[in-house]
């Protein structure tokens, strides 16, 4: 059984920098968190580095960025010092990413149940007739009916909230210990977005891993997840229990729930968001 009270994943210092024409970007800067067997939402803006931080984590980063952290630790893996070929073994199998549109995400010519047998066949070894199997069982946790029949379509033949459950039943097939989310919903309406966020919810306590969910969308995160990161600028400005998110004293937290529209405290004119220098400095 695993240590419940050991983190999965702890990350002390770490920074991205990009080259350009006009020289060095760090986009993420010196970020320092843990996640353990629970739900942690990362928010902020776009550009605020919040898929950066989790793409740097997956080592998915392109050839001319540079990651540095004093620690970057995945169960007994040290993520720094871990070579390309320790991080194909541990990518999709320990820990997996949902991306934003499946449309974008899954292979157009091959059908969704390849897709997801093939995550079983490269990282588990095993037999064809066996990872059919057990993707027809994954697609029907998920809650598609007719797994069968939509094993043999193709992604464009799929709705965006039955393309997302493909996606999920991607990742988690091998039982990954880590889930990292990057707006698995944002292109689904409301009512889609709720049965994927329940299917999901299900998934990881039943099968007790972590979840890094990142959006934008902080009404969703607070309802959604246990405690909440809050990026500005590439850096962490903020962290707190998601249930008390209203209760931030960050004025960036601040000012991005005053931004939002309520049906209790209705207002003609939403605040703007005004940004201090300094915070990204902090």
């Amino acid at each position: 059984m695993p240590d419940q009270s050991q983190p999965i994943l702890s990350v002390k210092n770490m920074s991205v920098q990009f080259p350009t024409l006009s020289g060095v970007v760090t986009a993420v800067k010196n970020v320092s968190f843990t996640v353990g067997r629970e739900k942690v939402g990362i928010i902020g803006e776009s550009g605020s580095g919040k898929s950066t931080t989790g793409r740097a984590i997956m080592r998915l980063q392109p050839a001319t960025a540079k990651v540095v952290a004093d620690e970057m630790r995945f169960e007994d893996v040290d993520l720094v010092r871990a070579s390309e070929a320790d991080m194909r073994a541990i990518r999709g199998r320990r820990i997996s990413m949902i991306l934003q549109d499946p449309k974008y995400s899954l292979n157009p010519v091959m059908t969704v149940g390849e897709q997801i047998a093939e995550t079983v066949i490269l990282h588990e070894r095993v037999g064809r007739r066996e990872a059919r199997e057990r993707t027809l069982a994954m697609l029907e946790r998920v809650n598609i009916r007719d797994p069968e029949r939509v094993f043999n379509l193709y992604p464009h033949e799929v709705s965006g909230g039955m393309g997302q459950r493909i996606m999920i039943s991607m990742m988690l097939i091998s039982s990954p210990s880590l889930i990292i989310a990057d707006e698995p919903t944002s292109a689904l309406d409301v009512t889609v977005r709720q049965q994927v966020l329940s299917i999901l919810d299900d998934l990881i306590t039943e099968r007790n891993i972590g979840l890094i969910f990142i959006s934008h969308d902080l009404n969703l995160v607070k309802s959604f997840c246990d405690r909440v990161i809050i990026m500005y600028a590439g850096r962490i400005v903020e962290e707190l229990e998601a249930a008390k998110l209203e209760e931030a004293t960050h004025p960036y937290t601040r000012g991005l729930l005053q931004a939002l529209p309520s049906l209790d405290h209705p207002r003609d004119r939403l605040e703007i968001l005004r940004r201090d220098p300094s915070w990204a400095e902090a």
